[in-house]
């Protein structure tokens, strides 16, 4: 028989249990509480996952629009088709059928049947009529999925601007890569329910989330500008066997790029197909560096020595500092000495006496070595900065090229000399133009672009792009005798054959060397603006290597004068006098 201390703690050791299981029952039924209620949706998400296969649903991507809203790349539907392991049941008929309707080897297709996983995808990029072909076929285990791949509806124009995209449907180069978060779009799911085998439950159907399309991009390019300057380069380079021409046209009050053309181009619906002739056995290395030099935009991404159109930044920068005025006298003996050096002018006879405007109708070489030397190192080196040479342009293209330049320290009178003539450094036609545009457009530097704005599915704008302007490159007195200077050049002087009748151009040819000397490889090129008091188009042509004549007044400037022969009355620009 218990004594009552025992029977007191007996009776406690019971309260006790009874206490903790209680507690623990009270814990278990609110943790229970808690996840049936408050966590009911994340873990039957949980669950859910578990017995959901996912496809993706590519986005269309957005359009490339002109500034007239024509389409330059745009979609088109194909079809993925991809098998599921668990689901197929006649195998070799599967194999059979893929390999025939995709042109693939049995072998490869048999491995994608065979392989034990959730999905495996044998193709994507299918035509829709073969994608609906397949369907119809109604195999067991294999899904076609409605995709969409970029389509470009001018196949070669436009190539270096517009660039393409890959088999993710991003952008590889050029403005599709530059724009590609705007373009994109965001990607759809196709979920259905499959069992623990991974079979797809047939009653459970399937649900869908929806693609959102990409946004369309608005971009300054003119098709009939860019097609006409296109045709141009094409003549040009088959009549001159050049190795390859530019031709570069922009607004010079906003930047905005109206063609850029870069011949050969390459089409954007095959842009890995390699030029006829290129032996078959060749690395893959060597095949991404023929690919990398087809793709590639001279106008941005390559640097060269402007020559004689160069004389515009020299002969801006002289008359900003008063050292130089328009009726400043010159002699040109046909050289000039600098330290130790003979430096010759292109008419070794000399241009004789002459004023500073008929210098630059003569494009002497002595007179505008002069007016560097004048400026002195320090001061012309301080022009060369200012004018915005040191830095990159920022148009919207990748791979942007920057100057090369002399350091300061390492520049002479030599040297100096050199550069106020456009030799002995390098930079890219975009700086150039953009340079000389705000030279002539009152001395603001403009930021050279593409991209305008961006529309949704309904045409309603969603962004306005905005580019830096900087201004007070130089005053707009110094700016109005560029241009008086420059239609002279065009008038009476070395850039007569860029003149159009009935319009006032003004402009500057070059012809330059090609690293090493004596190579016998030149450039030819000419810059040209209209109407010369108000400017509103720049253009420049860039002639490589051209064979027989190769001066730029007679190779690269009839090429401006065809071109603005055509388009300054379609972009409204009246004749003289109107």
């Amino acid at each position: 028989m218990l004594s009552d201390n025992n029977k007191i703690v007996h009776r406690k050791k019971i309260l006790a249990s009874f206490l903790i299981c209680t507690g623990l029952f009270v814990f278990l039924f609110g943790r229970l509480v808690y996840l049936c209620v408050w966590r009911a949706d994340y873990y039957a998400g949980l669950a859910t996952d578990l017995h959901e296969r996912e496809r993706s649903i590519k986005a269309a991507r957005g359009r490339i629009l002109d500034c007239n809203g024509k389409v330059l790349a745009d979609n088109r539907t194909v079809c993925t088709v991809s098998v599921i392991y668990n689901q197929i049941k006649e195998p070799e008929k599967v194999i059979e059928i893929l390999s025939r309707e995709l042109e693939l080897t049995e072998e490869y297709v048999r491995k994608r049947v065979e392989k034990y996983s959730s999905m495996e995808r044998v193709k994507s990029n299918v035509d829709k009529e073969v994608g609906d072909r397949i369907r119809e076929y109604d195999l067991a285990g294999v899904k076609v999925d409605e995709d969409y791949k970029r389509y470009y509806p001018y196949d070669e124009l436009g190539s270096k601007v517009l660039g393409f995209t890959g088999g993710d449907n991003q952008g590889i180069i050029g403005l599709e890569v530059v724009y590609d978060e705007y373009l994109q779009g965001q990607p759809g799911k196709i979920l259905t329910v499959t069992d623990a085998k991974g079979i797809e439950v047939e009653s459970a159907g399937e649900r869908r989330i929806e693609p959102v399309a990409g946004l369309d991009l608005c971009i300054s390019m003119d098709l009939n500008i860019q097609a006409y300057a296109t045709q141009l380069a094409m003549q040009a380079m088959a009549t001159k066997q050049a190795d390859s021409v530019s031709i570069l046209a922009m607004d010079p009050r906003t930047g905005e790029i109206l063609a850029m053309v870069n011949v050969p181009e390459f089409d954007l619906n095959h842009p890995y197909d390699l030029p006829e002739g290129t032996p078959e056995n060749i690395t893959q290395e060597e095949r991404q560096n023929l690919l990398n030099g087809i793709w590639r935009n001279a106008c941005i991404n390559d640097t060269y020595e402007p020559g004689s159109t160069f004389k515009i930044i020299t002969a801006a920068a002289g008359l900003s500092a008063g050292v130089v005025t328009p009726q400043s006298s010159f002699q040109c003996p046909g050289f000039i000495i600098v330290d130790d050096r003979k430096i010759r002018c292109h008419k070794t006879a000399g241009h004789g006496s002459q004023d500073f405007t008929h210098t630059m109708m003569n494009s002497c070489n002595p007179a505008l070595i002069t007016v560097g030397l004048r400026l002195g190192l320090d001061s012309y080196y301080s022009y060369f900065e200012q004018f915005g040479l040191k830095t990159k342009t920022g148009v919207d293209l990748p791979g942007e090229a920057g100057t090369i330049m002399h350091k300061k320290e390492d520049m002479g009178n030599v040297e100096l000399a050199t550069v106020a003539f456009g030799q002995s450094f390098q930079i890219t036609p975009i700086q150039l133009l953009t340079t000389v545009s705000s030279i002539i457009n009152g001395g603001k530097r403009i930021t050279p672009h593409f991209g305008v704005k961006t529309l949704d599915g309904e045409g309603n704008v969603t962004e306005v792009f905005e580019y830096p302007v900087k201004t007070g490159i130089l005053s707009e007195e110094t700016s109005a005798t560029m241009r008086e200077i420059l239609e002279m050049v065009v008038l009476e002087g070395s850039g007569a054959n860029g003149g159009v009748e009935g319009f006032r151009v003004g402009g500057k040819t070059a012809t330059s060397q090609t690293l090493p000397r004596g190579s016998g490889r030149y450039i030819a090129s000419f810059v040209g603006f209209a109407p010369a008091d108000d400017p509103q188009v720049i253009a420049i042509a860039i002639v490589n290597n051209p064979q027989g004549v190769y001066y730029g007044s007679q190779v690269a400037a009839p090429i401006i004068r065809q071109l603005y022969e055509n388009i300054l009355p379609y972009l409204g620009i009246a004749p003289t006098g109107e």
